[in-house]
């Protein structure tokens, strides 16, 4: 979750920066922050497995997300209407771009079974592009794609979009694995939302109200309009930070140790309810758990010693378990 391209001069056709702008985009970072502080602690062992992908925790994360993207849209219509400005916007969407280009290549040096090839970053940059052309329609019909945007990937998924190279739309069949999935559908509908409403804020006179508002001056709000204002860094320097502090704690107070077949299946899980209701995903996984340890591949798959997308052995284990789980 990050910057997007028209943070640096979202209210420049009326003369100035929206100060509540940067402070309610400083209150999603911190909202992201802590959510990333919670994957750290069950990625170090202090929270059980799959703890942050169910219930209230994957809620705060989707929220989270769409209230990113819809300021992706709000900044885009307030850096750009009524004139589109050409020079800040290619420089602002080169940095979101090459920041998503960077998060890819971390993420799949440190875990890349998980790796983050579509994430938050790559929605903005994306998002951003194609949000242009919607600036200057009229927000009923703006709204009306949000809706259908957010609504198709309910409706309508096809294997046809399982190939890799397509992944980024959003509507494959099965959901891939990732660290950070936020692909095009139905994301995209969120960035809609912030233009369409944005540009009502406009007609009926809100912008200018909003501009009017002047934040407290104190140290406090201070700092939060200063991330606000450079979210972008903010998202780059703020994991690794919070990696390096649970670290540190860790060899000062290491965790209890997991059970490795709990783990497995709660990550497993994790993984399958993006795309599948939970009964059937603890079918599913219950039955390649049960598969893995009868036929001795658990320990070898636990240590690298096989590679689950190349030993035909997992993959018969996960179609015959599939077929199982959807028959309850």
């Amino acid at each position: 979750m990050a910057t997007d391209p028209g943070t640096a001069t979202p209210a420049a056709s009326s003369g100035g920066r929206l100060q509540i702008i940067d402070l309610v985009r400083a209150v999603a970072l911190l909202a992201m922050a802590s959510y990333h502080f919670s994957w750290d602690l069950e990625y170090f062992g202090y929270l059980e497995p799959g703890s942050t992908g169910h219930g209230l925790f994957k809620l705060y994360a989707r929220s989270i997300a769409s209230s990113f993207l819809f300021l992706v849209g709000v900044s885009l219509v307030l850096a750009h209407w009524p004139r589109f400005r050409f020079d800040g916007f290619l420089k602002r969407i080169a940095m979101v771009a090459g920041a998503a280009a960077l998060i890819s290549l971390a993420t799949w040096i440190a875990t890349p079974d998980q790796f983050i090839f579509f994430g938050i970053l790559h929605e903005i940059a994306l998002a951003s592009l194609l949000g242009l052309a919607f600036v200057r329609l009229p927000p009923a019909l703006t709204l009306a794609v949000a809706l259908a945007v957010v609504a198709l990937p309910q409706l309508f998924r096809a294997e046809f979009f399982d190939a890799p190279w397509l992944w980024w739309v959003g509507l494959s069949a099965h959901v891939p694995r990732s660290n950070d999935y936020v692909p095009l559908f139905p994301w995209f509908g969120a960035v809609l939302a912030g233009i369409a409403l944005t540009r009502l804020a406009i007609a009926t006179g809100l912008r200018e109200r909003l501009q009017r508002i002047r934040l407290p001056g104190t140290p406090l709000v201070r700092l939060l309009r200063f991330a606000g204002r450079h979210s972008l860094a903010f998202y780059l320097v703020h994991q690794p930070v919070l990696i390096a502090i649970v670290w540190t704690v860790s060899q000062i107070l290491p965790p209890a140790g997991a059970d490795p077949v709990q783990a497995y299946v709660a990550s497993c899980e994790q993984g399958c309810v993006q795309d599948n209701d939970m009964a059937m995903c603890q079918r599913f996984c219950g039955c390649v758990m049960e598969e893995l340890l009868g036929r001795d591949l658990f320990a070898p798959l636990q240590s690298g010693a096989i590679d689950p997308l190349k030993d035909d052995r997992v993959g018969e284990i996960a179609r015959a378990c599939t077929m199982r789980a959807q028959t309850p």
